[in-house]
C-alpha cells in the first residue's frame, strides 16, 4: 500500500498531462533544469482553420506513447539521463490580446534563458516563433534557422501578428541570418527573386537522399547557433492531417525523422513544434507525429557539442 500514489511504473493513460511524463514545475526558474516544455496555446494569428490552440495537450497526451521505451530508437542512449527536462505547462497571457501574448511570451522565454536554461516550445499556430526569437536574439545574438515547413511564412502581406509573416520579419529585425537559415519541405509560392533564405522544396527533398539534404543544412548554417522550428503541415498531409492550412507532396514522417537525427551534433539552441490543430486530426495521428519530432529534437539538444 505503501507505493499506492506513488508508484512509477504506471498504465500508458494514467495521468497524462505532461510531455513524456516529464516532471511538472509551474515556476522553472529556480529549478537545475536543461530544457523547459512550454505549451503555447494560441491560434490567434492563422489564417486557415483555426484549433492550434489545442496542440500542447494533444502533443502532450500523445507522448505517453513514447514514454516507455527508456532510449528512443535507434538513439543509442536515453536523452533523459544526460538531460533534465520539466514541463512547465501553458504559458497563461490575456485571450484575444495579440499584443499582451507577444510580450508575455517573449518576457516568459527570455526568464527561462537567463536562468541558464533552454525550452522546446509545443504551439499553438507558427505565430508564436516570432516572440520566441525575440528572446533568443538578446540571448545569442543573431542565430541561424532551420524550419521546417509547407509555407516559407515570409510573406510581406500579413499583419504584425500573422502566422504567414514571422519569417518576414525576423530578418528585418535583426534576430536570424536568411543567408544562414534553410527551410525545408516548401511548396508554396513564395518571392523566388528576393527570398534570402536557402529553400529546399517538397519535390527536392522527396527526390533526394538525406545525407544530401543534412548536407546542404550544415553548409547553410555553418557554425553559427540554430533555433529549429517544425510546422507539422511539413508532413504530406496522409501522415499529419490535423493542422490549419495542409498542402499536398510534403515528406513522410520516416524521412522527416531521419533528417532531424541526423542533424546530430550541431549547436542547437532552441526549438519548436507547432501548428497541430486536434480538430482536424485523424486518429492522434498528427499530435503523436508532433510529440515524436519533438522527442527527437530533444535528442539532438542533448547531442549538442556542449555535451559531455
Amino acid at each position: 500500500m505503501n507505493d499506492l500514489f506513488t508508484k512509477t511504473d504506471y498504465s500508458l493513460y494514467s495521468n497524462a498531462m505532461t510531455f513524456v511524463r516529464r516532471p511538472y514545475v509551474k515556476n522553472p526558474v529556480s529549478t537545475d533544469a536543461d530544457v523547459v516544455v512550454l505549451g503555447v496555446p494560441l491560434d490567434m494569428a492563422t489564417s486557415g482553420r483555426p484549433g492550434a490552440r489545442l496542440g500542447p495537450d494533444a502533443i502532450r497526451r500523445a507522448s505517453v506513447n513514447l514514454a516507455w521505451e527508456g532510449k528512443k530508437f535507434p538513439w543509442d542512449f536515453n536523452v533523459f539521463d544526460k538531460t533534465k527536462v520539466i514541463d512547465s505547462g501553458d504559458l497563461v497571457f490575456d485571450c484575444g490580446d495579440a499584443e499582451d501574448f507577444t510580450y508575455r511570451l517573449e518576457a516568459a522565454t527570455s526568464e527561462i534563458l537567463k536562468s541558464g536554461k533552454t525550452m522546446l516550445a509545443l504551439g499553438g499556430d507558427h505565430f508564436i516563433t516570432l516572440p520566441i526569437l525575440r528572446a533568443y536574439a538578446k540571448h545569442h545574438g543573431e542565430i541561424a534557422l532551420i524550419h521546417f515547413d509547407a509555407h516559407t511564412d515570409t510573406y510581406a502581406n500579413g499583419s504584425s501578428y500573422d502566422h504567414g509573416t514571422m519569417f518576414y520579419h525576423a530578418p528585418k529585425e535583426g534576430l536570424i541570418s536568411a543567408k544562414h537559415s534553410v527551410q525545408i519541405g516548401i511548396r508554396t509560392e513564395y518571392d523566388y527573386d528576393d527570398h534570402g533564405f536557402k529553400v529546399i522544396n517538397a519535390m527536392q527533398a522527396n527526390d533526394q537522399s538525406v545525407d544530401e539534404i543534412v548536407s546542404q543544412i550544415r553548409e547553410t548554417i555553418a557554425d553559427k547557433p540554430v533555433y529549429i522550428t517544425f510546422d507539422i503541415d511539413c508532413l504530406d498531409p496522409a501522415f499529419a492531417p490535423g493542422t490549419g492550412t495542409p498542402v499536398c507532396g510534403g515528406l513522410n514522417s520516416d524521412k522527416v525523422l531521419k533528417i532531424i537525427r541526423a542533424l546530430a551534433g550541431i549547436n542547437v539552441v532552441g526549438m519548436d513544434v507547432v501548428e497541430v490543430s486536434p480538430p482536424y486530426d485523424q486518429s492522434e495521428l498528427t499530435a503523436l507525429a508532433g510529440a515524436t519530432i519533438a522527442l527527437e529534437l530533444l535528442y539532438v539538444w542533448a547531442s549538442r557539442p556542449t555535451q559531455d
